[in-house]
């Protein structure tokens, strides 16, 4: 099929038509540029929600409790479960596929499982392109999980309209919370597996955590709300503080204001893959040798050395 025609199919929720237009992002096959252009008019809609948290607190039950409670209100949903990458093959292990089987078989879910392959920040490379085809696909909502990797999974927030951050009794304290620097990105606490010892105190613990900051983002404070994702309890009360973080958003213009951010960095973020291959391209040229050559032997320092090569690339 032709990317026009992949397009209209995946805007026509065709699961087959999205599955290969993620795959064509995920490969940065040569189609990609087509492909953004196309998906481009048709983007924008869907809400973007976040969630991300250490291994075991469990955000794919919730992920997949979520789901749930959204479909219940007829809303299509995206899922995009980032996963650890396969030290042999690459690809993603989909463990998050095995817990979300209740809604393999709806048409009205769409779940795709993509490799971290080696990105640090809990996402891959390709999820901001992803969501850009889940949206232009007619989800309404679309989650995403960031992959189990302890301090460094802040960057869904840059992503995401709404950021989840999960904590559970028993799995550290709102120290470690602070040091991984989720109190601030997190719009909705919640505390999963609550029916465990310690929940009151792992909620108690973030109150004083986040009454001892510098105050709420722009007048939002954000709510923690506990649950046993497991057994779908508190999931109606996480969806109700969504919707709360939703409609302040678009009230406050905060919305718009983080969609223009994550613009920007998605332009820079490509701009800079661009450079670096102009930049391995000067390398096989022996331009950067020589310009290290030149360093090493004290004839230029490394920042001029720096502007020539930049200048270089800019000629390229």
């Amino acid at each position: 099929m032709s990317v026009a025609d992949l397009v209209t199919a995946a805007a026509d929720g065709s699961p087959r038509a999205v599955a290969r237009l993620i795959s064509l992002v995920e490969d940065a096959a040569p189609e990609l540029r087509s492909v953004m252009a196309a998906l481009a008019p048709l983007s924008g809609r869907a809400r973007i929600v976040g969630l991300t948290g250490s291994p075991g607190v469990g955000k794919s039950t919730t992920t997949a409790a979520l789901v749930g409670a959204f479909r219940t209100r007829g809303l299509r949903v995206g899922v995009l479960a980032v996963d650890p990458s396969s030290p042999f093959s690459g690809g993603a292990l989909l463990g998050d596929r095995v817990r979300m089987q209740d809604h393999a078989l709806d048409p009205g879910v769409f779940i795709r499982s993509m490799a971290s392959r080696g990105h640090l920040g809990g996402l891959s490379w390709a999820t901001p392109q992803a969501l850009r085809v889940l949206d232009a696909a007619g989800c309404e909502v679309v989650l995403v999980e960031t992959v189990g990797v302890g301090q460094a999974e802040v960057e869904v927030a840059s992503l995401a309209d709404s950021t989840v951050v999960l904590l559970a009794p028993g799995m550290g304290d709102a120290i470690q919370a602070a040091k991984a620097g989720i109190l601030e990105v997190a719009d909705v606490f919640v505390v999963n597996k609550a029916d465990r010892d310690g929940a009151d105190n792992t909620v108690r613990d973030l109150r004083n955590m986040i009454s001892q900051g510098d105050g709420p983002h722009g007048g939002w404070r954000p709510p923690i709300v506990k649950t046993v994702a497991a057994r779908g309890e508190g999931i109606d009360d996480l969806v109700e503080r969504l919707d709360e973080h939703w409609a302040w958003l678009a009230s406050t213009g905060e919305l718009a204001r983080r969609r223009t951010a994550r613009a920007a960095a998605e332009i820079e973020a490509i701009a800079l893959t661009a450079l670096r291959e102009r930049l391995g391209d000067l390398h096989q040229g022996t331009a950067l040798d020589t310009l290290a050559a030149s360093v090493v032997a004290g004839e230029t320092d490394p920042y001029a050395a720096a502007d020539a090569l930049v200048a270089g690339v800019t000629r390229i």
